[in-house]
């Protein structure tokens, strides 16, 4: 197994912690949040240090996941994300035994795929997503980096989520929508071309 140590102890890491444990592929060493959070711990794993810190945690044996949320703006997960690119941080994509994810896909470094989640042929997701539970991606979608589908979402074939961008939850994106980039999508939202 993989040592991880997750950044972010938010209401989203308890999920991502669910999914990571279902995959039996990680050892999570422990957490990163905020400075007075440390010794606190979530679902039994520890908040062993602060951002400032990351680096002391860089080595060889260590991979790392971003889990802190994203709903009103990607921007600090993409802080996030840079500082892990930036010092070579090994970076972990994880997925459910849950989800259905097609061997025709592609999913970029990470990103986490929750359970019931469905990726569908020739889709390419990139880096630092989030695909939250029950999302369906169909056919020949593209999403871009550092974008949120949240839960219950539908994407349907062909449609382009652009960079750091948000889904909301069971909103649904007709075929063949190319999304601009930073854009917010409300929950039970319906996108038309």
């Amino acid at each position: 197994m993989k040592n991880l140590i997750l950044i972010g102890a938010g209401g989203h890491a308890k999920s991502c912690i669910d999914v990571i444990e279902s995959t039996k592929q990680y050892n999570i060493l422990g957490l990163i949040d905020l400075k007075e959070k440390i010794g606190s711990n979530i679902l039994g794993y520890k908040i062993i240090d602060c951002d400032d810190n990351i680096k002391n945690y860089i080595s060889n044996d260590n991979y790392f996941l971003i889990t802190l949320g994203q709903i009103q703006s990607p921007f600090k997960r993409i802080e996030l994300f840079n500082i892990l690119k930036k010092l070579n941080a090994n970076i972990a994509t994880v997925i459910s035994p849950h989800a259905y994810v097609s061997k025709y896909s592609e999913i970029g470094e990470g990103t986490i795929v929750m359970h019931g989640a469905e990726i569908n042929a020739v889709v390419k997701i990139g880096c630092n997503c989030i695909i939250n539970s029950k999302a369906l991606i169909e056919h020949d979608s593209i999403v871009e980096d550092n974008c949120h589908i949240s839960t219950g979402a539908i994407l349907n074939g062909n449609v382009t989520v652009k960079q750091n961008s948000f889904v909301g939850s069971s909103a649904t994106i007709v075929q063949g929508v190319i999304v601009k980039e930073n854009s917010f999508l409300k929950a039970g939202s319906l996108i038309k071309i």
